[in-house]
């Protein structure tokens, strides 16, 4: 599926998405993934077509930025450290992935270390990751351009309120419709940029 999430930018609210991973994650055996990069999704397009049943594989029509290099490694259903962390795990899916690794620089510089995980299968999620995350870190951000019911927020809350209930704020579209824009006055309009992060990384390790 192309042309997912806001960065659509001018076509605006008909055109813009933010509603899929919640419509796809509800459908019996439905695989759900949304790559980082290029990179991983060359990767993730080998693995559906070696692999039996249905696939959701959402991309933009944004460029990303490149996170990994030629020939990454990619398994269905286990997401990925990019950079280690002890205060706080940040999880994030597409588009956000880079956005969390330029909050994650900042964090640093204000003495808060972040854990950076690109859960890019959010059907199945990998609980044993997420588990993890949240007895290493005690706390969890999640960040998606998507909105906040039903997507990755809700998948990682699911998990961590049934094996390690620990602080999570979900970063998303706030139950509104899209509108037209240039793509990075969206992101910044619906707070989906790396100071975003920052702020609810700040607010959710003061929760812990």
């Amino acid at each position: 599926a192309s042309h997912g999430g806001i960065c659509v930018g001018e076509d605006g609210a008909s055109h813009q998405m933010l509603e899929d991973f919640a419509l796809m994650r509800v459908i019996p055996n439905m695989r759900v993934i949304v790559p980082a990069d290029g990179m991983e999704m060359r990767e993730i397009m080998h693995a559906a077509v070696n692999t039996d049943g249905p696939f959701y594989i959402r991309t933009s029509r944004m460029k990303f930025p490149v996170i990994y290099p030629e020939g990454a490694d990619f398994r269905i259903g286990k997401g990925s450290i990019l950079r280690e962390g002890t205060d706080v795990s940040i999880i994030a899916a597409g588009l956000m992935v880079s956005e969390s690794l330029k909050a994650a620089k900042v964090l640093a510089e204000k003495g808060i270390s972040a854990r950076v995980v690109n859960m890019s299968t959010l059907k199945p999620i990998d609980v044993e990751l997420i588990v993890d995350c949240a007895r290493r870190t005690g706390a969890i951000v999640t960040a998606e351009e998507h909105s906040v019911i039903g997507g990755l927020g809700s998948a990682v809350c699911e998990v961590a309120a049934a094996n390690c209930p620990v602080p999570v704020k979900t970063i998303g579209i706030e139950d509104r419709f899209g509108m037209s824009g240039k793509s990075d006055e969206l992101l910044a309009c619906y707070g989906l940029q790396a100071p975003d992060i920052v702020k609810a990384v700040e607010e959710t390790v003061r929760r812990k």
